[in-house]
């Protein structure tokens, strides 16, 4: 099963062709989706007002040696090892969340463009990819939601408590977890329970895709751009007015700053 491509075993009864035609909708979204919520709520203003006063204001310049060099830190800091997060529990859960849609997304792209049907067989690796990168989501996904998660763990509200800033979350580990029922269930030959999981599958993933511009799938794109702008700011003498990371130390007030959601 594990090393069994399910996009390809679905092609007996839905065309590759349609499930293309769907990644390229879901693609769309995304981007469309991004930019209306980039305009709607002024983040590229903001952050380029936010640049540009930095810049004018600087103490001492910062050259282009220095400026790639901040730019690495970033992406390698802030961004692949999510260094704003100073509690380890979180940030854990957000590496195998991150990584691991990364990886169930690239995996799920190849193999439905390249591998669509049996007839060209897809390498075992990938969908032993598509799986661990899935069971990643999963895990980093509820290990949040029902433990991590600050109106959880610290104000001892239900586990279930539901409001329009968790949609991303909920409709990605729903998601990825009907995505891996489906797959199993198909797997075993029982059609009609597969179409079930198939169909709540393709309804959480159109949730997760096109309701961006409602929920937090924006903010990864946003996030590299202001943890770049802090670290600038902070080389060039001015000071950031971007918020402190999450769960920092209480060095800002009296109670540590934590931030709720993912």
């Amino acid at each position: 099963m594990f090393i069994s491509n399910p996009f390809a075993e679905l092609s007996a009864s839905v065309p590759p062709t349609v499930m293309q035609a769907y990644v390229v909708v879901m693609a769309f979204l995304v981007a469309a989706g991004t930019l209306f919520d980039i305009v709607h709520k002024k983040s590229a203003t903001y952050f380029f007002d936010s640049w540009r006063n930095s810049t004018n204001k600087a103490k001492q310049q910062v050259g282009g040696r220095e400026m790639v060099a901040i730019a690495v830190q970033t992406a390698v800091v802030d961004v692949m090892a999510s260094g704003e997060f100073c509690n380890m529990r979180r940030r854990v859960a957000h590496l195998l969340t991150m990584y691991g849609f990364v990886i169930y997304v690239v995996t799920t792209v190849i193999m439905v463009f390249a591998y669509p049907t049996p007839a060209t067989p897809t390498p075992a690796s990938l969908p032993t990819l598509w799986y661990i990168g899935a069971l990643m989501v999963c895990l980093g996904g509820y290990w949040f939601w029902f433990f991590i998660r600050v109106d959880v763990a610290a104000e001892g509200n239900s586990p279930f408590r539901f409001v329009r800033a968790d949609l991303f979350i909920v409709s990605l580990v729903l998601s990825v977890t009907f995505g891996l029922v489906w797959a199993c269930v198909q797997a075993t030959g029982n059609i009609a329970w597969a179409y079930v999981f198939l169909a709540l599958y393709l309804l959480t993933t159109t949730v997760l895709f096109g309701s961006i511009p409602w929920s937090k799938f924006s903010h990864m794109f946003f996030k590299p751009a202001a943890a770049l702008e802090k670290r600038v700011a902070e080389a060039n003498g001015t000071r950031s007015n971007l918020p402190a990371p999450a769960d920092a130390p209480a060095i800002y007030g009296s109670v540590p700053r934590q931030t709720r959601h993912y």
